[in-house]
């Protein structure tokens, strides 16, 4: 099966229908000019979803900031007696409202997540589908890299509105999972399962594992009350050791199906997979699968010049085979939601992923409701991929400019990390990268020193990195008073940016001084990072970043993704050997 042929590889219905491609669109400059949708006749222009207009790939590559979009088209479907369908959208930057056939839908909030809807009831033979879609772009929506000034400025980047992600009709049978986990454990060999669904107490679940074709085992259950929970037992004797472990060297992965029944008849059938991988801290180590690690990260912004966020699956591919090409272990999804296609590409070939969450820059009442309103489905989106082994929250204190000083700040994410804890007890999670930490279960640096020798003495224990500000570039301290003592390792989770382009422009920037030469690009790039395998109480490094991203011209790639440097010369400085021994006072 080609996994990434259907919009979400983790989670496949055999039937459907793609809904991306070319839709009308009407930009409004107000979002109360039309309180109803417009009529056919009134949409004057056309977009490809999935894009924003903001960028080539729409059609449009508009210059001015529309914060209203209505999109509309018209699609035929063929719905059979006792099927259900389900509206997919895997992201709609920043609030919406559908409308099927004349009908009030439907209503979301939240640009970066994925939601659903059951139209069975509204769905016709042929069909009009209209969305509205209002983003003003203010400071207390999550918005991460997207500027909310007119023009770029500084590491914020071009806006994002409307339909950025895929759009796709689902069909199922009368009764079908609405969600589900897929968590794995290792130590007992076990998967545990928990699926709710649009279900009476009279349907069944059946799960089955596979390995490589192999049937490993397969369980029937009942559902209770909307909900199946149980553990599938996964050890096998054809494994070396009972389990096929997930790494990013032997990415192995389990097929999985899910089915309900309905006296005996499926009703709704999953294609899935999944890894068995642990992740855990232990005192200043991480362990993957009870083996310490040592991360060697990039910062992937996710833009290209043409698309946006909105990458396609092709250089989404691309992009992975060249961080693994260059010598990294994983990347860091930097302030934007990878697609379902994205994160199953770094499910199957390996690559470690740490999930952040977009960032607000304002804090108040209405930020922490949008954040919060947010972050469940975030964690959804990310919660059965083995690839994904760390969320950040915040990062560099955007949002929560005061969190050094304000109790309200400290307690507002605080309560975040608890509540990521509750709904996802199974990875690590960082409350604030870079600076001014609280609730943590890694200590985070960003360090931007060009000095090599400088950025080693920066860090000769773990007692002087937690206890003062040893970044010479932010001067902030790494954690916020009271919480410096927590034993928990520490990353260099930004470091380099080291800034090269052929035909420098007069407005682009990276960190440090602007170097001419790719040789002295490659031997800065190659003397900053061995001043960072050589600091001995660090569990690994970010480097920024994997692209240039317009003004910001610190990637390894252009603003097209083509080397601007020999990978194997980049591969051969990351992959050199790195300290070993940690100092812990």
């Amino acid at each position: 099966m080609d996994r990434l042929a259907f919009p979400n590889p983790q989670q496949i219905r055999q039937e459907w229908l793609d809904l991306n491609g070319q839709w009308d669109c009407l930009l409004v400059e107000n979002e109360n000019d039309y309180i109803m949708p417009p009529t056919a006749d009134q949409f004057d222009r056309q977009i490809q979803v999935p894009s924003s207009p903001t960028f080539p790939v729409s059609g449009l590559d508009l210059t001015t900031y529309y914060p209203v979009i209505w999109y509309r088209r018209e699609f035929a479907a063929d719905l059979q007696d006792q099927q259900r369908a389900l509206l997919n959208f895997e992201a709609v930057d920043y609030e919406c409202d559908i409308w099927l056939n004349g009908q009030h839908i439907g209503h979301h909030r939240g640009g970066h997540t994925p939601f659903t809807l059951d139209v069975t009831n509204w769905l016709m033979a042929t069909n009009e589908l209209i969305v509205k879609v209002v983003d003003h772009n203010l400071t207390t929506q999550p918005i991460g890299k997207q500027s909310w000034k007119d023009q770029n400025f500084l590491c914020w980047y071009t806006r994002t509105i409307g339909i950025w992600q895929n759009v796709w009709l689902e069909f199922t049978g009368e009764h079908y999972v609405t969600s589900f986990t897929a968590l794995p454990e290792i130590h007992r060999a076990s998967l545990n399962l928990d699926l709710e669904l649009d279900a009476p107490a009279a349907v069944e679940v059946r799960a089955t594992a596979r390995y490589a074709g192999q049937l490993i085992t397969t369980a029937t259950v009942s559902v209770k009350n909307g909900r199946a929970k149980f553990a599938l037992d996964v050890s096998d004797n054809q494994a070396n050791f009972r389990l096929h472990y997930w790494t990013p060297e032997t990415p192995d992965l389990y097929d999985l199906s899910l089915e309900v029944l309905d006296r005996g008849q499926v009703t709704d059938h999953i294609d899935s997979y999944f890894g068995m991988r642990g992740i855990e801290t232990r005192g200043h180590d991480i362990l993957v699968n009870d083996q310490r690690i040592y991360q060697k990260l990039v910062l992937n912004q996710g833009y290209d010049r043409h698309n946006g966020l909105s990458a396609p699956v092709a250089g989404d591919a691309a992009d992975v085979d060249k961080i693994k090409e260059m010598g990294f272990n994983g990347h860091r999804l930097h302030q934007h939601v990878g697609s379902h296609r994205l994160l199953y590409l770094c499910d199957a070939k390996g690559l470690y992923t740490w999930a952040e969450m977009p960032s607000p820059f304002e804090f108040s009442p209405t930020m922490m409701a949008n954040f919060q309103a947010e972050l469940p489905a975030f964690i959804a989106k990310h919660i059965n991929h083995p690839a994904v082994i760390t969320y950040v929250l915040m990062n560099e204190s955007w949002g929560v400019n005061e969190i050094a000083h304000q109790p309200a700040e400290q307690a507002f994410v605080d309560g975040l990390v608890d509540l990521t804890k509750a709904y996802d007890p199974t990875r690590l999670v960082i409350g604030n990268d870079g600076w001014e930490q609280v609730k943590t279960d890694v200590a985070t640096v960003h360090d931007y020193d060009n000095d090599p020798d400088r950025l080693t003495a920066s860090y000769p224990d773990l007692k002087t990195t937690y206890e003062g500000s040893p970044s010479q570039t932010s001067g902030r301290r790494t954690f916020c008073d009271g919480y410096q003592q927590q034993a928990v390792p520490f990353i260099l989770s930004e470091y380099g940016g080291i800034a090269y382009e052929e035909n420098a422009q007069a407005n682009s920037w990276g960190y440090g001084d602007r170097i001419q030469s790719k040789t002295d690009v490659v031997a800065k790039i190659e003397a900053l990072t061995q001043a960072v395998m050589a600091i001995p109480n660090c569990a690994g490094f970010c480097y920024t970043q994997l692209s240039d991203v317009e003004q910001e011209v610190n990637g390894l790639l252009d603003h097209d993704h083509r080397y601007k440097i020999d990978p194997e010369q980049i591969h051969a400085i990351f992959t050199a050997e790195h300290q070993t021994g940690f100092v812990f006072d």
